[in-house]
């Protein structure tokens, strides 16, 4: 399945987040160049905390993070070309971002 060229995009319920033109497909994860749009702006410091936490190893980071990707899920949707993908873990790093997804929520006890 080709990936390559694809854009995907992430919206907030004040628009427009931005967009991910794949570069990479690396089963389970797709990357690429993200282009902010003018939502972005409201999540920019949701995606940085995430990441930041996502790099440090400690169960009080790890749940910090956590709590911090909820806020990230409550706030944005991910589509595909073919529309909206009900689960999703992304990440944004300047102009790099990546991410896997799900067609069907990912199991919150496993």
């Amino acid at each position: 399945m080709g990936f390559q060229g694809d854009i995907w995009r992430v919206h907030s319920d004040e628009g427009e987040v931005g967009e991910i033109l794949i570069q990479d497909a690396d089963f389970p994860w797709l990357s690429g160049r993200f282009t902010p749009g003018p939502a972005y702006e409201g999540v920019r410091e949701l995606f940085a905390r995430e990441l930041s936490l996502s790099r440090l190893d400690s169960d009080t980071q790890w749940a910090a993070w956590e709590q911090t990707y909820d806020a990230i899920s409550r706030r944005v949707t991910l589509s595909s070309p073919d529309g909206p993908v009900p689960e999703f873990l992304l990440h944004i790093d300047g102009e790099s971002a990546w991410f896997r997804w799900s067609d069907e929520p990912f199991d919150a006890e496993g």
